[in-house]
């Protein structure tokens, strides 16, 4: 049978091909002549191979007037299509990213499985020889998705096994190290994105690339306090399953606890004096000013993307997220009413030698004082002194202890003066209410709201106790504030006048400068409650201020459950060590090893896709070791949201040979193994 039909002279171009690439190919897959002249298409043969030649040739046809560009290896995916009894179009359509004139999208069946995969699971394994896209294709759902704002980054990896990932004796810094091994991938990302746009998104950490080795390393010195229930532990002690505190202020549960061996280490400071230490590698939410203006929900950056970046001009480059509640821990029943405790340590005298006394020029703070103890009376003893006594102490009665004594023993108050004074751990670490009415009684006492013309209120606190001043920036930080310190020395500072008698400075004053979140009242003194209120006060910001290196330490990273995957460290600086809305592609899987392969997918953070590409017949670890690609099938094998796609000969996409070396390579294989 012959049968003889016309194509446009676009579609008559691209089925030639390069030096008859498309023809050639034509006439070797179908079972009839295939001649081709002008735009006059002739085929020749038993009328079956015709008829399925005609309709291998309509759709290639089509896929050219859809824009597709054809080649031999078209030909190929056309055939294998249709043996699936699968639309030709649906899966030439089903495009992953488009950049200028070029579409790429899906050329096999197989192809468009893996596609799907990627879209619809959170991760996806493609195994399978070389030549298949597996990484292309990969790629291009990355930029796709980094695009559409589905992820804020992408993350590319691939294991250094041939230098066996000993890369500090290789010449030039970490990029000109690394660059042999993650060519492959800059290669595809060049091809799916503007030089100069790539190289930006990288700079900015839009686009992180590194070898596997060190993804692992977002940790902390085992040293390093985090935040639990029961104050806080060194991060070494942690184990899955122990409860800390998240950004939210509540508990979250620990999933993971990675030892990391000896690392270099920095000292992160922020503007207030909190600080904490970290690797370079260790992971921050951040917000730029073009965050805050945009009203972005921040970015996620290593410490060493922030070294020398951390100002411009004079203005602070990023600022750390605060607690959005106050941080939670379990109410426990006080021996004395919060607020009167605050009040007491302001401007009580507690060395109970003597019967507990209060000093005040506000009436209404001695009022709220004597409401809030049972059984104890202010009695008005001259000029702004009140003296606690005990409802049923009078003159020649009973004798009877008195209640705020005994409180006062119990909490180890008793005999503390001014430089003395302390909160004591049961009103530090416990409900919210009680560490607000602790605070709120300080501030009445011995702090105020300080107004400036053009500027929202502050708060100001001072204290000579060194003990109260930090029990104080524990509060604080701990409802979610910043409390800024200085310190005014005794030595030189003019006395002040007490009942006509100059009073020298015994001891050093801290100055403390505060800022509440809006959720917290930290007066309930009228005067200062209106005067605060009336001016506002303002939001309190953390920034970065320096980043300084602290030598070499042991280390350990931690994984939350936290959805945002943040939590509490030391100073109530709030963290991150997980991977969020990110796309993560780990190439040549099949040379890492099972424990290397576990702690990649614990990185998995929420809103993040993974892939996980690789070759099984093409492993370069040691003989005696297994491959972490073969034995994550083992292991992960039916769970949901894990989807493994296996690639064959028939999905090369490259050169008809390599699909002829990857066949004649199985059968070989397969021929040995029986």
């Amino acid at each position: 049978m012959e049968q003889t039909f016309d194509v446009s002279n676009a579609v008559a171009a691209e089925l030639a091909g390069i030096s008859d690439g498309v023809l050639d190919a034509l006439r070797e897959r179908l079972g009839c002549t295939v001649r081709l002249r002008g735009n006059q298409v002739t085929l020749d043969g038993d009328a079956r191979e015709v008829e399925n030649a005609r309709a291998v040739i309509d759709e290639l046809v089509e896929l050219v007037e859809g824009g597709h560009q054809v080649g031999g290896h078209t030909v190929d995916a056309v055939l294998g299509t249709l043996d699936a009894g699968q639309d030709v179009r649906e899966v030439f359509d089903a495009v992953v990213w488009r950049h200028r004139d070029k579409k790429i999208a899906p050329k096999t069946v197989t192809q468009k499985a893996y596609v799907d995969a990627i879209r619809r699971s959170t991760v996806t394994f493609g195994i399978g020889p070389a030549g298949t896209g597996k990484t292309y294709l990969a790629m291009a759902a990355a930029v796709a998705a980094l695009h559409e704002r589905e992820v804020a980054r992408i993350i590319l990896t691939r294991p250094a096994v041939e230098a066996g990932e000993r890369l500090g004796f290789l010449p030039g810094d970490l990029m000109a190290k690394v660059d042999p091994y993650l060519r492959p991938l800059f290669d595809a990302l060049y091809d799916m994105l503007e030089p100069d746009k790539a190289n930006n998104l990288m700079e900015r950490g839009t686009i992180e690339v590194a070898p596997l080795a060190f993804m692992r390393g977002r940790a902390q010195p085992v040293t390093t306090p985090v935040l639990t229930l029961k104050g806080f532990r060194p991060i070494g002690s942690l184990r899955i399953g122990d409860l800390v505190i998240g950004s939210n202020g509540l508990p979250t549960p620990v999933i993971g606890v990675y030892p990391q061996g000896s690392k270099e280490v920095f000292r992160l400071r922020t503007q207030d004096g909190a600080s904490t230490l970290c690797c370079g590698e260790h992971l921050w939410q951040v917000f730029t000013p073009e965050d805050r203006k945009r009203d972005n929900a921040g970015r996620i950056v290593e410490t060493r993307e922030m070294i020398g970046r951390l100002r411009r001009a004079h203005q602070h480059r990023y600022e750390l997220p605060l607690l959005s509640w106050p941080a939670w821990h379990k109410p426990q029943p006080v021996p004395i009413d919060p607020y009167a405790l605050g009040l007491l340590l302001g401007d009580g005298c507690i060395t109970t030698r003597t019967t507990p006394s209060f000093t005040t020029a506000d009436p209404e703070l001695a009022e709220a004082l004597e409401e809030s103890l049972p059984g104890i009376e202010l009695r008005w003893k001259g000029a702004y002194d009140y003296i606690l006594r005990h409802v049923d102490g009078h003159r020649g009665g009973v004798i009877v202890a008195n209640p705020v004594t005994q409180a006062l023993r119990e909490l180890s108050l008793a005999g503390t003066r001014s430089s003395t004074k302390f909160i004591p751990d049961l009103y530090l670490r416990n409900s919210v209410e009680v560490r607000i009415g602790v605070l709120q009684g300080l501030l009445d006492t011995d702090g105020g709201p300080v107004v400036q013309r053009g500027r929202t209120c502050r708060i100001q606190y001072t204290t000579c106790s060194p003990q109260l001043r930090d029990g104080v920036v524990e509060l604080v930080r701990s409802l979610g504030g910043v409390a800024y310190l200085r310190r005014r020395v005794a030595e030189g500072r003019v006395g002040g006048y007490a009942r006509g008698r100059v009073v020298e400075h015994r001891n050093d004053a801290f100055v403390l400068d505060i800022r509440l979140p809006g959720a917290v009242d930290p007066f309930r003194l009228a005067r200062k409650r209106e005067l605060y209120e009336r001016d506002g006060g303002g939001r309190p910001m953390r920034f970065v201020d320096s980043i300084e290196p602290e030598g070499v330490t042991e280390c350990v990273c931690i994984q939350v459950a936290a959805e945002d995957s943040l939590y509490v460290t030391e100073d109530f600086l709030v963290t991150h060590n997980t991977l969020n809305d990110s796309f993560i592609i780990l190439d040549e899987a099949q040379n890492t090893s099972p424990e290397q392969m576990q702690m990649f997918l614990t990185r998995l953070g929420f809103g993040s896709k993974v892939v996980v590409t690789g070759d099984v017949t093409q492993i370069d670890l040691p003989r005696e070791s297994r491959s972490g690609l073969v034995h994550v099938r083992d292991v992960l094998g039916g769970i949901d949201g894990i989807t493994f796609i296996e690639f064959g000969h028939k999905d090369v996409v490259r050169h008809k040979l390599v699909q002829l070396i990857v066949e004649a390579y199985k059968e070989h294989t397969d021929e040995r193994n029986r």
